[in-house]
């Protein structure tokens, strides 16, 4: 009974299915292939899973490289278990060219797009200008944290824990604002607004102790420094900027970081007394009844202007100023150095 079971399942595992050449391909080595492939995957993805419970356990610093180990071992295999499939199928891949090129020139022109975006995800793996755990910026609006770079597109979390896919050759071919790069600092600009007539001083010492108080503000260095800018006049206030540099998670963070210190500087203005103007128009009447000037305002009952008198105050803090000298400063400083390197040696 056993022998003829065996025999059985012998004679099935020979079934010729299809006649390639000189290559018969049998529903046993088919079977074996396919196994094999099932088997090349599954070993990917449970490789994959492990590096990245290394990855997770690794500092910022090794984690992009680990990254980069996770997606070439996890492709390694899979195309290896595929060789192996065709090895076990008995074809012989050298004879395959022809047939290869031939399919290859039908396919080139639908799969480009897929070959595109897959070279692509090679270059930004490799070329490390934007890792996993930067915080990007596309010029069409998308943003978010790096999560993963995949065969055919980026996969970036914004703030709302929202996950949006960006093919690969975008972040290529596009100009891409990545705010973490090398986990530097950045510096945010804060508008806001004030009426005519304020203190230009007392505004600045508001509003720079209200962004010091806010927890994730930088201290303050001889590089960077937390400034208040007067950057214009309106239709009905004067117009503003905090510069100031948040923490590395707050950069991460750009709309809740925007909104918690626009929330303090209309506490400081508020607390201060400085008036938030509101849109205001002003109606000018040059003449009435023929009349202008003090003779109208006379026909009016209206007593005239008195002669504005010129009040001198004392000089402000302009630290837009202060930050160009600095700039000057250190451009300076690096063409010295610069200078200094390309003279021979004595």
């Amino acid at each position: 009974m056993e022998r003829e079971i065996s025999a059985d399942f012998r004679s099935l595992a020979n079934l010729e299915l299809v006649q390639l050449g000189k290559t018969s391909i049998t529903l046993g080595s088919l079977a074996a292939a396919i196994l094999i492939v099932a088997a090349a995957m599954v070993a990917a993805r449970l490789a994959a899973g492990a590096i990245r419970r290394i990855r997770g356990r690794a500092g910022a610093e090794a984690g992009p490289s680990i990254y980069i180990f996770e997606k070439l071992s996890t492709y390694g295999l899979i195309i290896f278990g595929v060789i192996a499939a065709f090895s076990t199928l008995g074809l012989d891949l050298s004879s395959l060219t022809l047939f290869a090129g031939a399919l290859g020139v039908g396919l080139g022109f639908g799969m480009q797009g897929i070959v595109k975006e897959f070279i692509s995800g090679l270059v930004l793996l490799f070329d490390k200008l934007i890792r996993i755990g930067d915080y990007i910026e596309l010029q069409t609006g998308e943003r978010g944290i790096v999560a993963e770079i995949g065969p055919r597109a980026t996969r970036i979390r914004n703030n709302d824990d929202l996950d949006v896919l960006i093919p690969n050759s975008r972040l290529i071919e596009a100009p891409v604002t990545n705010w973490t790069h090398q986990n530097g600092a950045r510096r945010m600009h804060i508008p806001f607004r004030v009426a005519y007539g304020a203190d230009k001083e007392k505004v600045r010492e508001a509003v720079l102790r209200a962004a010091h108080a806010v927890p994730f503000t930088l201290k303050d260095t001889s590089a960077r420094r937390t400034q208040v800018w007067l950057v214009g006049f309106g239709d009905s206030g004067m117009s503003f900027e905090l510069v100031v540099w948040p923490a590395l998670e707050a950069v991460k963070r750009p709309n809740a970081t925007h909104a918690a210190y626009t929330w303090a500087i209309e506490d400081a203005l508020r607390n201060g007394g400085f008036e938030i103007p509101l849109p205001q128009r002003e109606l000018r009447v040059r003449a009435v009844f023929g009349e202008e000037g003090d003779d109208a305002r006379e026909m009016l009952g209206l007593k005239g202007h008195a002669a504005a008198t010129v009040r001198e105050t004392a000089p402000s803090t302009n630290d837009a100023a202060e930050d160009l000298a600095r700039g000057a400063e250190q451009d300076a400083a690096e063409r010295a150095a610069a200078e200094q390197n390309r003279s021979p040696a004595r």
